[in-house]
C-alpha cells in the first residue's frame, strides 16, 4: 500500500522541505512484513542546527502574534488532519504495526489537542499582586519560552508530538521535532498538517536522524530553551547531565511500570475483560499500559482463567488489517527482549499461562503471542523491568497496606490503576499511591484537558491541560513604582 504524493516525507526546516545536509537516507520497515516502506532523510547534528537557526529566527515573530492568530494555524491544522484520518491511519499503522482503529484514534487525539490549545492559549492570564506600598504596582505576565526541542518515542508516534507541539506553538514558541526513526512519516505529515494551515516559515521544523547528535546540538544551543523527550530513563538522565552544563530546561516522560490493584469486590468476568483489552492496546508498547497485575487472593483463579481466554482470542496479524487486534513489536530487538523476560520468568517459577512465544503462523513480522503469567514474584526481572510488550503478569495479594507498598517499591511514578467498588478503599488507594496519574475504574487516563506526567523515576514536568501550556512560559514579574 502506497504513501498518497500528497503527503510530504522529508525535514521541515524552515519552510522547506530538504533532505539530510549528509544525504543519508534511512530505509524504514513495515514491523509486520520486514519489507521496506521507502527510504526517508537520516541526517546527524548539522540538520539539528540549521533547524535551530531556523527556529530561532522565526521566534520573534510567532511569538508577537496573538494568541488569537496563533489558534487560527492550529485550528486550520487540526481541520487538514480530520479530513484525512483514514489516509493518515494508514501511514502510522504502516510504520508503527499498530492497528487501524488505535491509528485512527491517535490522529483524532492529535487534532483535539491542537484544538484545545488553540483555545487554551486564549487564557494565558497574568495577574496583579496588591502591593503592600500605595505607590507601587506588581504585574505577573507569561511570555513565550523561546526554541523547543521535542525528542518523541515511536510507540506513539503522533501523541506524543501533537500534545508537546500543540501547547508550544500556542504558547508562542517554534520548535524542532526529532521522531522516532522507526516512525518518522507520521511527524512529518503533522508538520505538513501545520505548514499548510499557514505557520510561518521556521516556526515548526522536522528532522530525522542520530539521535545522540541531534540531541547534542539541542542541548549546545542556547537558544533551545527547553527540551521535552519522551523515551527511556537511561536516556533522560543524560539529558539531565547535559542539560545542567546549559541550564536547559527538561520535560522528561521516562516510561513506567503501572501497577494494577483489583480488590475483590469487583465484576471479576468484566474487569479481567477490560484488563486484557487495555493490557494489549498498542501490543503492550505504551508508557502507562497496566503491567504488575495485583489481584485479591480470593478472585485470582477466576481472574486469571477469565484473562488467558480473552488473551487467547486476540487476532495477530498487520495493523493495517480491519481484523487485527495486536500487532507487532517495533523491531526484532524490542521482540528479542520481551521473549527474553518471558522465558526468564518461565525459568524462575512464573506459570505460563496462555502465549509466551512467537507465532507459528507468520514467517516475517516482529510477532509475539500475547502472553499471560501467573506466580510472577518481585524478584524477577519481568516485575522489575517495564515490559513494553503482551505481556500480563499476575501475583496475589491479601492486604491492601502490603500491596500498596509494593505498589510503590519501584522507582517508576507514572501510572497506576485501582479496581474497587468500596470508595474508602479507592480514597486511600489513589491518595497512597506515588505516581503521578491514578485511574480508579478506569483503564485510559488520558485526556488534552487533564495534566499527564509522572513522579519519581517517570520523569518531570508536564503536558496537556493548562498546567502542560505553561511548561512553555516563562514567568515575569514587573514591580511599577511612582504611581499614585
Amino acid at each position: 500500500m502506497g504513501l498518497s504524493n500528497q503527503y510530504i516525507t522529508k525535514q521541515l526546516i524552515g519552510g522547506e522541505w530538504v533532505d539530510a545536509a549528509s544525504g543519508g537516507e534511512w530505509d524504514l520497515l513495515n514491523p509486520a512484513t520486514e519489507t521496506s516502506l521507502g527510504h526517508v532523510p537520516f541526517g546527524n547534528a548539522d540538520d539539528a542546527r540549521a533547524a535551530l537557526n531556523a527556529a530561532a529566527a522565526a521566534f520573534p515573530l510567532w511569538a508577537s502574534k496573538t494568541p488569537y492568530e496563533r489558534a487560527e494555524v492550529l485550528m486550520r491544522a487540526a481541520s487538514w488532519i480530520r479530513e484525512r484520518l483514514d489516509e493518515l491511519a494508514v501511514v502510522t499503522s504502516e510504520e508503527s504495526g499498530k492497528p487501524l482503529r488505535e491509528s485512527r484514534g491517535e490522529w483524532t487525539t492529535g487534532a483535539n489537542l491542537l484544538e484545545y490549545f488553540a483555545e487554551e492559549g486564549k487564557r494565558v492570564y497574568g495577574r496583579i499582586v496588591p502591593s503592600r506600598v500605595g505607590s507601587k504596582r506588581i504585574m505577573v505576565m507569561h511570555e513565550p519560552l523561546g526554541v523547543i526541542g521535542v525528542i518523541t518515542a515511536w510507540n506513539f508516534p503522533v501523541y506524543n508530538l501533537a500534545r508537546a507541539w500543540a501547547a508550544a506553538l500556542a504558547a508562542g514558541c517554534t520548535i524542532v521535532g526529532r521522531p522516532s526513526e522507526y516512525t518518522p512519516r507520521s511527524a512529518m505529515i503533522f508538520a505538513q498538517a501545520l505548514h499548510e494551515a499557514g505557520a510561518p516559515a521556521g516556526v515548526v521544523n522536522v528532522v530525522n536522524g542520530d539521535a545522540d547528535s541531534m540531541g547534542r546540538a539541542m542541548l549546545a544551543d542556547p537558544r533551545c530553551r527547553k527540551i521535552s523527550f519522551t523515551g527511556s530513563t537511561r536516556v533522560g538522565k543524560l539529558l539531565m547531565d547535559g542539560a545542567s552544563q546549559t541550564v536547559t530546561r527538561l520535560a522528561l516522560e521516562l516510561g513506567g511500570n503501572a501497577p494494577v490493584i483489583i480488590c475483590q469486590d469487583v465484576d471479576v468476568q468484566a474487569v479481567a475483560k477490560a484488563a486484557v483489552a487495555s493490557k494489549f492496546r498498542n501490543n503492550g508498547q505504551v508508557c502507562i499500559a497496566p503491567q504488575r497485575f495485583f489481584v485479591h487472593h480470593s478472585i485470582i483463579e477466576e481472574f486469571s482463567d477469565v484473562a488467558a481466554e480473552a488473551a487467547q482470542g486476540l487476532r495477530l496479524g498487520s495493523g493495517v488489517l480491519p481484523s487485527t487486534d495486536v500487532g507487532p513489536l517495533i523491531n526484532s530487538r524490542q521482540r528479542d527482549r520481551v521473549e527474553q523476560l518471558v522465558k526468564g520468568a518461565a525459568h524462575d517459577g512464573a506459570a505460563l499461562l496462555v502465549g509466551g512465544g512467537r507465532p507459528t503462523e507468520f514467517e516475517r513480522g516482529y510477532f509475539f503471542e500475547p502472553t499471560v503469567l501467573m506466580n510472577v514474584r518481585q524478584d524477577m526481572q519481568l516485575y522489575r523491568d517495564e515490559i513494553f510488550g503482551p505481556v500480563m503478569p499476575l501475583l496475589a495479594f491479601d492486604d491492601v497496606d502490603e500491596v500498596l507498598a509494593m505498589a510503590n517499591a519501584l522507582e517508576y511514578g507514572l501510572a497506576a490503576y485501582v479496581q474497587t467498588r468500596d470508595l474508602n478503599t479507592a480514597i486511600h488507594l489513589y491518595e497512597g499511591l506515588e505516581y503521578g496519574i491514578v485511574a480508579v475504574n478506569e483503564w485510559y487516563p488520558s485526556a488534552p484537558e487533564a495534566p499527564f506526567g509522572g513522579m519519581k523515576g517517570s520523569g518531570m514536568g508536564r503536558e496537556c491541560a493548562v498546567e502542560g501550556l505553561l511548561e512553555y512560559t516563562d514567568v515575569k514579574t514587573i514591580f511599577l513604582g511612582g504611581a499614585p
